[in-house]
């Protein structure tokens, strides 16, 4: 029976089919005996999710731009039909062809989050392909790669990768498969291959580094061998307004989780919010000008016939023509009917004139990231608001209509106290009061104030990585005080499970002793562990104690600044001497104004040939 065949006979045993058939509108499908690369793009999550990722429409799209080169796309399936493919011997397969992921020449994963890393063993065992890398062979077939945000710290799975990529993948992954035509034409082997491709910019080999460590468990020094660089360097895309930009995607059969279009209007970060490592990883700024963004928003819209746009970056409301450009898009969707989403907003940009055009699409209630409970909690972190700022903006939200509102904040936070979490009842009591002194507030409905707490994760490329994480009892005793502090049904408290946030700092700050514990964990059954009804920490705590991990030393443990770190070998442009620097700054509870203030020394722009913008502006 052929592949296909098999896979059409259990469809109907499973929840939502269509995930795993493929054929949608805009899927790229083409002749496999013109394709000189296969290129399997693997989401390490659900199709619903997977679906929804930005960067695997962007590289989808681009690859397909090439006739000789096929990518095709692969999601992990839920638990239902993975039991159907192994009773059934159904490998793994991509969408478009229903072809094995075995039988392509690079298979590559995209690292979103550390709570995927056992889904991608699981997906590599499914494929019938070994885990680890030196189990795989030296013909040149079957390159695993991975690309993404947690690639800045890929030691937790550089067993089982032949390749990293740094940085953004535009330019980069066409420069790699380039290279692997022109030695797959020579007969080269893999060893061979990735011999050369260490020496393509953000191209880094695990398996040419090694790792020598004290007795303290720390690291002495790094190995490196076959020529390979000392340190590798991240890509980025100098010219992002004239960056390729798909003007098609796949539009699903079945809901996906954002289901709709998604223009990217900016990427980088000029606030240095001293644990966000999207900020920092993401620099340098680069902003796309209005008619770029309206033109990429219109063809898409038109293509695939979606009803909704949302615009993708890390603070839009940055933007510099944040108001012409709105005005524009507001004038087309509104026009055609479309529903434009806006992110989350920051509260010290928020003004009279953006809630006018945010109240044309946007219906529900307002979010706000304050963070801290406390102004020098807030300045400890860098977040550069103040509660006058949030106070204005609630007043401006609560006179335009508005009568709920979201905050977002932290737990757990460096130098945090008893004081810090209380603060944040008493910001909420204080807008509660503040809504009824207003007199031309929304009359006839009470005010809502939904507070929403996750646990601080210090992650690598920070100002934070040297920081320790909260114990969960700390975490649990600091949850207990808020919901004590808050004496109001008009305030409601969520917050994140401490252990999942333990997992991850410890994934996210781990080094290449993790590989063992990684699969341990996976042979146990672990798998979509950012799922809470598959969540299992106690198989996770057996792996590492099986393995001789103390989970403290990662995740609990200070990192001194003179200590070489398990991402040290990689440059995403953002200097160490800049980490420590406001590392000590922060404890001083001082802030360092945004990019477009003062230039704060991060390097970035200096190491790509860029002027800060503070310096371009004291040259005119």
């Amino acid at each position: 029976m052929e592949l296909k065949d098999k896979i059409e006979k259990h469809l109907l045993d499973v929840q939502k089919p269509s995930r795993y058939i493929g054929g949608e509108v805009g899927s790229v499908t083409k002749d496999k005996s013109k394709i000189d690369v296969r290129f399997a793009f693997c989401f390490p999550d659900t199709y619903d999710i997977g679906m929804s990722h930005l960067g695997m429409k962007i590289l989808y799209s681009l690859t397909n731009e090439r006739e000789n080169y096929w990518c095709e796309r692969c999601f992990a399936p839920s638990e239902d039909f993975e039991a159907i493919m192994r009773e059934n011997d159904i490998p793994l397969y991509a969408l478009e062809s229903l072809a094995p992921i075995r039988d392509f020449d690079i298979i590559g994963f995209t690292l979103q989050y550390e709570l995927s890393y056992a889904n991608i063993l699981n997906m590599l065992d499914l494929a019938g392909l070994p885990v680890f890398a030196a189990d795989r062979g030296d013909e040149l077939t079957n390159i695993v790669i991975a690309g993404g945000p947690c690639v800045c710290n890929p030691e937790p799975l550089a067993d089982f990768f032949d390749i990293f990529v740094l940085g953004e993948g535009e330019e980069v992954n066409l420069e790699l498969m380039d290279l692997y035509w022109e030695m797959k034409q020579q007969g080269a082997t893999k060893t061979e291959f990735l011999r050369k491709a260490c020496h393509i910019e953000g191209i880094y080999v695990p398996r040419f580094y090694s790792f020598v460590y004290k007795e303290d468990g720390t690291i002495d020094h790094l190995v490196v061998s076959d020529g390979a660089p000392e340190v590798i360097r991240k890509r980025i895309i100098k010219d992002f307004d004239s960056v390729y930009y798909p003007e098609n995607f796949v539009v699903p059969f079945t809901e996906i989780v954002h289901d709709r279009v998604s223009v990217e209007v900016l990427r980088g970060c000029i606030r240095g919010c001293r644990f966000c490592q999207a900020g920092f990883i993401y620099r340098p700024f680069r902003e796309k000008h209005t008619e770029t963004i309206c033109r990429e928003t219109k063809a898409l819209c038109e293509n695939t016939g979606y009803d909704e746009v949302s615009l993708a970056s890390l603070s839009t409301s940055d933007h510099s023509e944040i108001d012409p450009m709105l005005t524009e898009l507001i004038n087309y969707t509104a026009a055609e009917r479309i529903n434009l989403s806006l992110p989350s907003l920051r509260v010290d940009n928020f003004s009279e004139s953006l809630l006018e055009k945010i109240k044309k699409v946007r219906k529900s209630g307002l979010t706000f990231a304050a963070e801290g409970g406390t102004q020098r909690l807030r300045d400890v972190i860098n977040k550069n608001v103040s509660e006058e700022e949030i106070m204005n903006t609630c007043t401006i939200a609560f006179k335009g209509g508005y009568s709920a509102v979201k905050l977002y904040f932290m737990m757990g936070l460096p130098t945090e106290t008893d004081e810090d979490i209380v603060g944040i009842a008493d910001l909420a009591n204080r807008i509660i009061d503040l809504f009824y002194s207003i007199e031309d507030r929304p009359k006839g409905r009470g005010v809502q104030i939904s507070i929403s707490c996750a646990t601080f994760v210090p992650k690598p490329f920070t100002p934070f990585q040297f920081e320790p994480q909260d114990t969960r009892e700390m975490i649990e005793h600091k949850q207990k005080l808020l919901l004590d502090s808050v004496k109001t049904k008009k305030i409601k408290v969520s917050y994140h499970d401490p252990n999942v946030s333990q997992l991850e700092v410890i994934l996210a700050k781990g080094d290449r002793r993790l590989c063992k514990a990684i699969y341990t964990a996976w042979k146990k059954g672990c798998k979509f562990d950012s799922w809470e009804e598959y969540f299992h920490f106690d198989k996770w705590m057996e792996a590492f104690n099986e393995c001789g991990i103390d989970t403290s030393f990662y995740a609990n443990r200070r990192f001194e600044y003179d200590e070489i770190l398990p991402w040290d070998h990689l440059d995403y442009l953002v200097s160490k001497e800049f980490f420590v620097r406001e590392n000590k700054t922060a404890h001083k509870s001082v802030t360092t104004p945004n990019c477009r203030l003062r230039c704060s020394g991060c390097g970035v722009n200096k190491k790509v040939g860029r002027e800060c913008f503070a310096e371009s502006k004291s040259n005119v």
